[in-house]
């Protein structure tokens, strides 16, 4: 079954104890009472995954571009809905790639927006004429722009596992119709702003997901990561030409490179995939930082 080829590797950090690793984030809570109450420490690593596996090469810096790009989008999008992020200082060791964050009580729902067609919803689309249950009209292609941006969620799955597209009824009958609603007009509200921002800036937002969570007094929270390379597609605006599969802010160096002859890999092995070469990973790198300066240093 996919999932890590190897364990991952945490740091010991003092006065916080290691509580679970994903694919990327670890995940610490701290040793005894915090100043700033019920809090856990989020730490981006350099990991990287692809097919749903984590590979066993890291992405020098990602972490740090991951978590500074988090932090400046929460910032763009907090009149909308508070985040979890708490001002409280991380353990130098992890400086810069990590967050004290609230810790909340997580819907069990990925909160998918799309704004274009592509990826699994081009599949479903070609398939039945419809994305998570939603009909869109005929003739879109891969990379067309929708009339307006859908809610598609997800159900969360563990790591290794593919998360599951599911219609609007699935999440009521998960969490509820008022929550669902809330949650499906947050995401979209939150696609729409970052939408305009990236826009401004050359870059198409096609897509991106949200994880919310409720704190202590009840009120919804959005907390993880938000609109990275890693959670969300972004296009160059000038290259963008529906039809084909777009150029991407993204990890598709490694995608293209895991799935070519070169690779010698097999994606639907149970087979852990090989090490990257040094040229996807400089490659990589390099589009997760074009990124974040055209995002967030202009």
């Amino acid at each position: 079954m996919p999932g890590h080829a190897t364990p991952p590797q945490h740091l010991e950090l003092e006065g916080w104890r290691h509580v679970y690793s994903g694919k990327v984030r670890d995940l610490y809570e701290p040793v005894g009472e915090h100043p700033r109450g019920d809090v856990v420490l989020v730490v981006a690593s350099d990991r990287i995954s692809a097919y749903d596996w984590v590979l066993p090469t890291e992405i020098p810096g990602k972490g740090g571009i991951l978590t500074g790009l988090s932090l400046w989008w929460f910032d763009q999008v907090v009149d909308i809905v508070a985040n979890h992020t708490v001002e409280a200082p991380v353990p130098a060791e992890v400086e810069g790639r990590a967050m004290v964050c609230k810790r909340l009580d997580m819907f069990p729902v990925e909160c998918v927006a799309r704004g274009y067609l592509t990826g699994s919803g081009l599949v479903e689309y070609n398939e039945s004429g419809t994305v998570c249950g939603i009909p869109l009209p005929p003739g879109l292609v891969d990379g067309s722009r929708l009339p307006k941006p859908i809610f598609t969620p997800a159900t969360k799955a563990e790591v290794g596992e593919h998360d599951e597209n599911v219609d609007f009824d699935a999440v009521v009958a998960l969490i509820g119709l008022e929550d669902a609603t809330a949650l499906r007009d947050l995401t979209l509200a939150l696609y729409t702003r970052a939408h305009e921002i990236a826009a401004a800036k050359g870059i198409i937002l096609a897509d991106t997901k949200f994880e919310f969570g409720r704190d202590g007094s009840g009120a919804i929270i959005l907390g993880d990561e938000v609109l990275t390379p890693d959670s969300s597609r972004f296009w160059p605006a000038d290259e963008w030409e529906p039809g084909h599969a777009q150029p991407s802010y993204d990890k598709q160096f490694v995608r293209d490179w895991l799935t070519s002859p070169e690779s010698g890999w097999d994606k639907k092995s149970d087979v852990p995939p090989p090490a990257l070469p040094d040229e996807v990973v400089e490659r990589t790198r390099g589009r997760y930082l074009e990124a974040f300066d055209r995002l967030a240093k202009h």
